[in-house]
């Protein structure tokens, strides 16, 4: 646990991760990127540990990165601003690299980051009123952590694009139909659902799992997740983004700018910068 950031439990041999910010929805702290990093190497290393679940306190999972926090970077010399983004670069890479299965299980809001966090786990257990959001957009930032990667591999190019363009707020029913929610639970219960996977899922095989886990190189988070803009930039985005999240090239500038021109558009604020992530697959739990 650092500066109680971050709550820690073990239920068996699941280990059990909250995200301690209430006050704020759960946004983002430096205290939350260093103590789940520093927990999911311990349950790397930890043979007791079978599985990961990664939840919030107080009815909401994440709702993304600390705006107060943000405008205070824009002050910043652009070699640090680019070094504080790594932190949920790096935040990504350890969900990714866990050799255990993590498991997240979402109440109320995961928007923005937190919606990045959302989809880098293996699982995703949602309560049905949860709210899901790219909403980046709202504030004239472009989605970082792999989200649009992350979401290309479930949703329709134009669902992406209405989702990355528009912010709008998608309930966990809806994501569970487009196959990025594995399991349903009632309002209060989705932790209760990621305990039961996560007991199921460490009665894996260790080897098995991580013969399903697909490797992202270190360069792919610093760029992968670009933002959806205006007509063809968003396909265009998308298929780049794939590709560095398989090592290659990073997205074009002239793409890069079209997807900033289009979130200044919509929030009259200055651009983010991008960031990274892809999905592995792994084996369905019974």
């Amino acid at each position: 646990m650092t500066d109680n950031a971050l709550l820690t439990r073990r239920e068996g041999a699941v280990l059990v991760l909250s995200n301690n910010n209430p006050g704020a929805r759960n946004a983002l702290t430096p205290g939350f990127y260093n103590g789940l990093t520093a927990a999911l190497h311990t349950a790397a290393c930890d043979p007791t540990i079978g599985a990961v679940v990664v939840t919030g306190e107080g009815g909401h999972f994440c709702s993304g990165g600390d705006l107060r926090q943000i405008i205070q970077r824009r002050e910043l010399p652009l070699a640090e601003r680019r070094l504080r983004l790594e932190g949920l670069h790096n935040l990504v890479r350890a969900l990714r690299d866990c050799p255990k299965p993590v498991i997240m299980a979402v109440e109320g809001a995961a928007a923005g980051a937190g919606l990045s966090l959302a989809l880098a786990g293996d699982m995703l257990v949602a309560a049905k009123n949860a709210q899901f959001s790219v909403a980046y957009v709202k504030v004239g930032l472009t989605p970082d952590g792999g989200a649009t990667a992350l979401l290309s591999e479930f949703v329709s190019r134009q669902v992406l694009t209405e989702l990355c363009l528009t912010g709008e707020r998608v309930s966990g029913e809806r994501m569970h139909q487009l196959g990025v929610v594995n399991r349903l639970a009632e309002p209060g219960q989705a932790l209760a659902a990621g305990d039961r996977a996560g007991a199921a899922g460490g009665r894996r095989p260790r080897a098995g799992h991580r013969a399903h886990q697909a490797p992202v190189p270190r360069g792919a988070a610093q760029h992968a997740g670009a933002a959806a803009g205006a007509g063809g930039a968003v396909h265009a985005a998308v298929a780049r983004d794939r590709g560095v999240a398989r090592g290659h090239q990073r997205l074009p500038g002239k793409a890069r700018a079209r997807l900033r021109q289009a979130a200044q558009q919509q929030a009259g604020l200055s651009a983010g910068a991008p960031g990274a992530g892809r999905r592995r697959t792994y084996e369905p739990i019974h």
